[in-house]
């Protein structure tokens, strides 16, 4: 098996076992929403906290599998690794730390200027 293979291939193992372990937690999390039950008007300040919080995170790992979901589309189709934006090389490092990444660093942070200045007007 060739070097590019192989490695698209550990690329996207990697991916889907990421994508597994964040589904579960998003399940978990769920789990948990169901346990805590609606909201009443006798319920602390601290238990509506708690449910606004799990809510949150659910909210961020369900984006999250959004952005694993169009890695691994990458992926599948041999383009894992290179920049949308750019056509560069996504740097092997930041896909270690982010393997769902899709957008080089110097793209996501213009893509972050870009949506916080959209976001100010």
């Amino acid at each position: 098996m060739n070097t590019a293979l192989t490695q698209s291939k550990a690329a996207l193992d990697k991916l889907e076992r990421e994508r597994s372990e964040t589904l579960e937690k998003v399940e978990n999390l769920r789990t948990d929403l169901r346990r805590m039950g609606e909201p009443t008007a006798d319920e602390t300040d601290m238990d509506t906290y708690e449910r606004e919080k799990t809510l949150a995170l659910v909210h961020s790992l369900e984006r999250k599998l959004e952005s694993l979901d169009r890695a691994i589309h990458l992926a599948q189709n041999g383009a894992y690794g290179i920049c949308e934006q750019c056509g560069e090389r996504i740097d092997p490092a930041r896909l270690e730390i982010l393997p769902q990444a899709t957008l080089c660093l110097r793209c996501q942070r213009q893509f972050e200027q870009r949506n916080r200045r959209a976001i100010a007007l």
